[in-house]
């Protein structure tokens, strides 16, 4: 199989059950415009991650790494009229693009947009949150899933994106520093007696990756 064949599966997928949406098409086009990375969730993966939400009628949600708010949208709107996601962005240019989409697409009264490392944004936050997304630096994810599991409760649904890499997860002797990240929160979720969990590997058109999920069955003493 090839690149092009997981495309056209990803398009297939989309145009049958995604549908047209004019504010995440337009998102879409203003971060290109803006020359953001084109490394936004899938379509299909960005619903996914909307009916995780719903299935889970999760009311309060954190993201870690906002980009230009493509996979925030989803999550937003999935969200009850009383529903928040908190979303944190490194770059402030980033962060002023992302909120022209939550403008545009109507969900600005259920965005809090924190500027700033994460490392820096989550002691100041209070849980807890029913669903947590972690898609930021891979490096760090070590460090932002110690303090998720600060920000949880029992019931929570943790996800993180991109824990494959192409397949360069497996590598153990990576020097990529995101590969090292990934592997040592893989390993501290699977080690930890609070948390089950599993990962997924994924072909579309963002390439051969992956997701992880774990659920918050007990929270430390």
């Amino acid at each position: 199989m090839s690149d092009h064949m997981w495309r056209a599966v990803d398009d297939y997928f989309t145009q049958t059950l995604v549908k047209p949406d004019a504010a995440l098409s337009s998102a879409l086009a203003r971060n290109a415009a803006a020359g953001l990375p084109p490394i936004d969730v899938a379509a299909n993966q960005g619903k996914l991650l909307y009916l995780l939400a719903r299935m889970m009628n999760a009311s309060r949600i954190l993201e870690i790494g906002t980009l230009g708010g493509y996979s925030t949208l989803w999550l937003a709107r999935a969200l009850p009229e009383n529903g928040k996601i908190v979303t944190l962005e490194f770059s402030p240019q980033h962060a002023q693009v992302a909120r022209e989409n939550f403008a545009e697409a109507g969900v600005t009264d259920k965005v809090e947009l924190l500027v700033g490392p994460a490392l820096e944004s989550l002691p100041t936050l209070q849980g807890p949150f029913d669903m947590i997304f972690i898609d930021a630096d891979k490096r760090n994810n070590p460090h932002y899933l110690r303090w998720t599991l600060k920000l949880a409760r029992v019931g929570s649904v943790i996800i993180g994106d991109n824990v494959v890499r192409s397949g360069r997860i497996v590598d153990s002797q990576s020097t990529d520093e995101n590969v090292q990240g990934l592997r040592q929160y893989l390993r501290d979720i699977g080690e930890n007696p609070h948390l089950t969990a599993t990962a997924l590997q994924t072909v579309g058109s963002k390439g051969w990756d992956g997701l992880q999920l774990a659920i918050v069955e007990s929270l430390p003493d």
